[in-house]
């Protein structure tokens, strides 16, 4: 079982990426898939996630309007749409895995329900 981060780099404000999880050992369409991320000096922040078999899907507020999660079922990837980056952007993104039910939630994102969790891909907003 893994999942593996892909499409960090360094971007200008407002600019945008995308990143991806790829799963691999186990089908995305039957579990969570949560992003979060971490910047230097800060707690661990839940971004997003969605749980395809239950329709959920959820966005902290420093990111709703910007983001969009979506789950590519014929590549087992899930991607993280970011446009209008901004510095405050700038973190290590991860991917994580959560049981079905379990993880992502309509209003918030429980991080210490998910098990695996990928290596992490840097995310830098600057000029």
């Amino acid at each position: 079982v893994q999942v593996v981060e892909a499409g960090g780099g360094l971007v200008q404000p407002g600019g945008s990426l995308r990143l991806s999880c790829a799963a691999s050992g186990f089908d995305l369409e039957y579990y969570a898939i949560g992003l979060f991320r971490q910047a230097p000096g800060k707690e661990r922040e839940g971004v997003s996630c969605i749980a395809s078999k239950a329709r959920i899907t959820y966005y902290s507020n420093s990111v709703k309007g910007r983001f969009t999660i979506s789950l590519d079922n014929a590549k087992n990837t899930v991607y993280l749409q970011m446009n209008s980056l901004k510095p405050e952007d700038t973190a290590v993104y991860y991917c994580a895995r959560a049981d079905s039910g379990y993880g992502c939630y309509p209003t918030k994102v429980r991080a210490y329900e998910y098990d695996h969790w990928g290596q992490g891909t840097q995310v830098t907003v600057s000029s």
